[in-house]
């Protein structure tokens, strides 16, 4: 992939979008799918550039063009606003509320400002209030001339099926080994070939884990992770150890970090496991996305926190198979 885009991998997805831009009648309304961390959010503010860019130009900056309105989740508070404003970690609220997307739909009565296209970016789709679902669904009925959706969706199941049945797919496939690779010494330059080895193994393809892994050194967690996995945790010492290695005070970013980690990890036991445990996993995985979703906003206890993972993680262990 040529080396002017900010994302790696998702060779055809791009070209798919390339394509529809040269093509006469281009869908209106576009859904970005794919699990969390493929490069999703890179993708859509290049691919908006690419959408609004004029002839001749070079791609323009998605954060600062008149005509690509990005929409996602806004600062908890105005403290939260203050730290956003300062380049410092801050809390979000909990959806993409129904006065975002009235303001949005708003601007779109105007014609684009310098060209003759305009993007909406939604990030993530999935996170709207249902209020707002319905708003957005009239504009997607009627877009105005020129209005072009971007729709990003780590779990596109949880959008109506009217909203999906307007949209044009765009699927995001994982990540090889040596595009997370690549991604890993891009971002993290300072990583070492054994530390990125271990976390391209759990990331499973996800470019957002493995960057994670590296960053938050989340490798003493991963093994205590698996070894729960494989071994179950009848007298809570393994999940005591991962509490330790959590810390007492952990950064947010850490503990929805590791949240993400213990989602891959569950994800990738299911396609070897029996019908039986495979219906643990899925349960498991969904308490767990659940809680990531509600991590950013709440102020979770990080001791219960991590328990709570290592107990979700202890209930899908291998050896309850032998129980009858």
């Amino acid at each position: 992939m040529s080396e002017d885009l900010p994302f790696i991998g998702q060779r055809a997805a791009w070209n798919e979008w390339l394509a529809a831009i040269d093509s006469e009648r281009m869908h209106h309304a576009w859904l970005l799918a794919g699990s969390k961390g493929l490069g999703k959010a890179a993708f859509a503010r290049t691919a908006a550039a690419q959408l609004v860019r004029a002839p001749g130009e070079p791609r323009p900056d998605p954060e600062m063009h008149p005509d690509i309105h990005i929409l996602e989740h806004l600062p908890a508070n105005d403290d939260e606003a203050k730290k956003k404003a300062e380049g410092k970690p801050y809390q979000t609220k909990r959806n993409i509320s129904v006065d975002q997307i009235r303001e949005m739909i708003r601007r779109l009565v105007t014609k684009p400002t310098l060209g003759d296209r305009r993007a909406i970016i939604i990030d993530p789709a999935d996170d709207m209030e249902k209020s707002a679902v319905n708003a957005l669904l009239k504009a997607l009925e009627e877009p105005p001339a020129g209005t072009y959706f971007l729709l990003l969706a780590h779990q596109p199941g949880r959008l109506l099926p009217t909203i999906r049945s307007r949209c044009r797919v765009l699927r995001f496939a994982a990540l090889d080994e040596r595009e997370l690779d690549e991604v890993i010494r891009r971002d993290l330059p300072q990583s070492d070939a054994e530390t990125r080895r271990i976390a391209i193994a759990a990331a499973h393809g996800s470019s957002g884990v493995a960057l994670s892994f590296v960053e938050h050194d989340l490798g003493a967690i991963h093994r205590l992770m698996m070894q729960i996995l494989r071994e179950g945790d009848a007298e809570y010492h393994l999940r005591g150890s991962l509490a330790e290695e959590m810390g007492a005070r952990p950064a947010r970013d850490r503990q929805l970090a590791t949240l993400e980690l213990a989602r891959t990890v569950l994800a990738n036991e299911l396609p070897q496991a029996s019908p039986t445990r495979q219906m643990r996993l899925i349960e498991a995985h969904g308490t767990l996305a659940k809680l990531s979703t509600q991590a950013p906003t709440y102020n979770f206890d990080a001791g219960l926190l991590i328990m709570e993972i290592g107990g979700l993680l202890a209930s899908t262990a291998m050896p309850r198979e032998a129980v009858r």
